[in-house]
């Protein structure tokens, strides 16, 4: 028995947790009907307890819903059911439904673009106009001036004086005659434009007023007995879409309902893997940030948690091996399991222990290798020689190898992986492929060897995303091979298998070409 309940943000799952996620596995192959649905991607979550008879036991839950529907027998109710008779959320749906229904029927998209090109037909006929009674009444005018030279009698200039007046008044009864034409088309498009901007302000305060209402039937239990709604949980800020149907804090709740000792938790994914996010089939992956981490915050509060493995401070001073060093920088050789620089939760760092070891606060790591990754790790001593040094990552004129050990086989021997990445929101400290809003990260390979079914490889960084060689190489459209060792993106062991093997670079200051190199670690 675990002595402490599962700490859901990043952990190893206790082999109770795995035997109950293995039993819900064979459950969902025998669910034929499902098979196509879940092929897609779900997750899935597993809560072992201990009821009040001191048996030992397991509750099931999937975040959303299947087929349809939030309720399904062998799972644990959600904790608001939106399908269920009395709820008033399916009545008021189908109010912005219709709404949507109206914005996005045909013939009223056509009647927007007919009035539209009607007015800008309009406005262009009015400009053609205006342009050609100008230049009419300019060449009229010459006319009269080229008369005026002649001789004339007053009943001659009196006619000319009648004919420009005739002219201008005809001129601009016509201008007036198709601006009229124009004001007239434009006041009917206002007119569209506004009903339709009516409409959508109408359709956002009910999705604002139907998602307000909502979230207030989502009241949350904890250990202590207390509860709290969605609203007052992310106070003063607005619940996620979604929050709240998740598996986790479904689990939780049916176990307080039920006076179940909670005793330990872990959430799997099932089926395809999303494009963007990657998630392997049968995979345990962590809760999520962005919708479970203030819910379960709340939710776990009265058990005894295991703490946060990644806030963990480590009080020792690290020997970090020196490879180079002068007045400007230096380059150390960072272990694994130490980070760069000093984060929101662990400040202990390569800087802060450089810091305290130079008594000198103005260092700073120029660049960083993630808490998992060894290898070389460049620092300036002074704040100009830092500022050069990251001008020169940016232009690409420091050179970096990485070697790294994948779990599978590649088929090319050199290439180039160009995948842009972007920060996940909903699952910090995940990073996404996105091609819409993502950051270049590209990354030139080199195949070393194959042996024992894994792939030995240089990688060549041309950006320094972060999680880059991980998501390139783990990612079904990069290797869909992960880093050995990986435990976000893979499968965890004794070690993330990713060494900063070689740097090389002109010194800032003194202009020597330097390339330091280290034996590879495995």
């Amino acid at each position: 028995m675990p002595q402490q309940f599962t700490f859901p943000f990043f952990y190893t799952p206790h082999p109770l947790s795995v035997e109950a996620a293995n039993e819900l596995r064979h459950y969902l192959i025998s669910k034929v009907e499902w098979e196509r649905e879940l092929s897609l991607g779900k997750m899935f979550g597993v809560l072992v307890v201990v009821n009040q008879q001191k048996q030992l036991g397991f509750l099931a839950a999937f975040s959303g819903q299947i087929a349809g529907s939030y309720n399904h027998d062998y799972f644990v109710p959600p904790i608001y059911d939106l399908n269920s008779p009395d709820s008033f959320f399916k009545e008021e749906e189908k109010k912005i439904s219709d709404i949507n229904s109206i914005l996005n029927d045909t013939e009223f998209l056509n009647k927007k673009k007919s009035l539209t090109s009607s007015y800008q037909k309009a406005l262009c006929l009015y400009e053609e106009i205006k342009k050609e009674t100008k230049e009419f009444l300019q060449k009229a005018k010459e006319e009269r001036d080229r008369k005026r030279q002649l001789p004339l009698n007053e009943y001659d200039e009196k006619t000319l004086i009648k004919e420009s007046q005739f002219l201008k008044a005809e001129a601009k009864r016509k201008i007036k005659e198709y601006e009229y034409k124009v004001e007239e088309s434009l006041r009917q498009l206002n007119a569209h434009t506004t009903y339709e901007e009516t409409l959508k302000q109408q359709r956002k305060q009910m999705s604002f007023l139907l998602q307000n209402r909502l979230f207030e039937q989502f009241v949350f239990r904890n250990a202590k007995g207390e509860t709290k709604s969605l609203v007052d949980i992310f106070s003063p800020n607005i619940p996620p879409s979604g929050a709240g149907e998740c598996a986790a804090p479904k689990l939780l709740q049916y176990a307080y309902e039920n006076h179940y000792q909670p005793i330990c938790m872990a959430e799997f994914w099932w089926g395809k893997s999303p494009s963007s996010l990657i998630r392997r089939h049968g995979k345990f992956y962590p809760s999520c940030t962005s919708k479970c981490k203030p819910i379960l915050s709340f939710m776990l509060q009265g058990l005894s948690v295991e703490s946060n493995p990644l806030a963990l401070s480590n009080d020792k001073t690290e020997q970090l091996p020196v490879l180079y060093e002068d007045d400007y920088l230096l380059v150390i050789n960072k272990p694994c399991g130490l980070l760069s620089a000093p984060g929101l939760l662990t400040k202990h760092s390569v800087q802060t222990i450089l810091q305290e070891k130079y008594h000198d606060s103005e260092i700073k790591v120029v660049h960083r290798l993630d808490m998992s990754t060894s290898g070389l790790l460049l620092v300036a001593k002074r704040e100009n020689v830092y500022i050069m040094l990251q001008e020169m990552f940016s232009n690409r004129l420091i050179k970096k190898r990485y070697l790294a050990l994948l779990d599978g086989i590649i088929t090319s021997s050199k290439g180039r992986i160009d995948l842009p990445l972007s920060s996940s929101w909903e699952y910090r400290p995940y990073q996404i492929v996105s091609l819409e809003n993502g950051k270049d990260a590209i990354t030139d390979y080199e195949l070393i060897e194959i042996k024992d079914g894994k792939s030995k490889v240089w990688f060549y960084p041309l950006t320094g995303r972060t999680h880059q060689l991980r998501l390139h190489s783990a990612h079904s459209k990069g290797f869909n091979c992960p880093i050995v060792g990986d435990e976000l993106y893979g499968e965890s062991s004794d070690r993330l298998y990713l060494q900063a093997q070689r740097i090389e670079f002109e010194h800032p200051i003194t202009h020597k070409r330097l390339k330091i190199e280290l034996p590879n670690e495995f």
